[in-house]
């Protein structure tokens, strides 16, 4: 009895860190092949596809956790992205998010297949909703174009945001500048006004 009892913490320990060593090996794999089968997960992971199993009931399950996590990162930058002018709120959010969209690159895949579109809706509540909060504010202040509703212009940016990872195809240094400069037209900002905005904020995209 007092060998179970000493080992079974030590069990759970190992059940814990092969969880960590399955979910960390499916963001390396899915990112580079969202289609990637479960046997090269864990063969990435060092465990066994029976291993996998104990901890996942199937694939979905593991993509579902994947997504969780991503979210998650997402949500915290969006709660935490806080300035009184919309403008610079707005391009802040944009410019992180970008760089944690390459961070967190499976998730972003698998939140962009459409399967997998409600639960991506789900988990990206919190930064949806702060998406629309920016729109609000931004719209009521005159910051950004009022000829538009700012619901619709919250949907503009996300609808862009999903374009703009599925394509794939900002991967030069200076992406997130271009992610943000995109955002900010979407609002109604000329590039003239952009520059200005840019110059004036350089922590934006992480300038001194």
């Amino acid at each position: 009895m007092a060998r179970t009892i000493s080992t079974a913490p030590g069990r759970r320990r190992d059940a814990t860190a092969n969880r960590a060593a399955l979910l960390a090996a499916a963001q390396t794999v899915l990112a580079r092949d969202p289609h990637a089968s479960l046997d090269a997960i864990a063969q990435s992971a060092g465990l066994s596809r029976r291993a996998l199993y104990g901890h996942f009931s199937d694939r979905e399950s593991l993509l579902r956790e994947v997504i969780a996590i991503g979210a998650g990162r997402f949500n915290t930058i969006a709660e935490a992205t806080d300035d009184p002018d919309p403008r610079v709120a707005l391009a802040h959010m944009a410019a992180q998010l970008w760089r944690e969209a390459s961070a967190v690159r499976a998730s972003a895949n698998i939140a962009l297949d459409d399967a997998h579109v409600a639960q991506t809706v789900r988990s990206l509540a919190p930064l949806r909703r702060r998406v629309r909060e920016l729109t609000r504010e931004g719209v009521a202040s005159g910051a950004f174009r009022g000829d538009v509703p700012p619901e619709l212009l919250a949907f503009l940016i996300e609808e862009t945001a999903r374009a703009t990872l599925r394509e794939l195809r900002l991967t030069t240094a200076h992406a997130d500048a271009a992610v943000v400069r995109v955002v900010l037209s979407i609002v109604g900002l000329s590039w003239q006004e952009q520059v200005a905005l840019l110059d004036a904020h350089p922590e934006i995209l992480g300038e001194s």
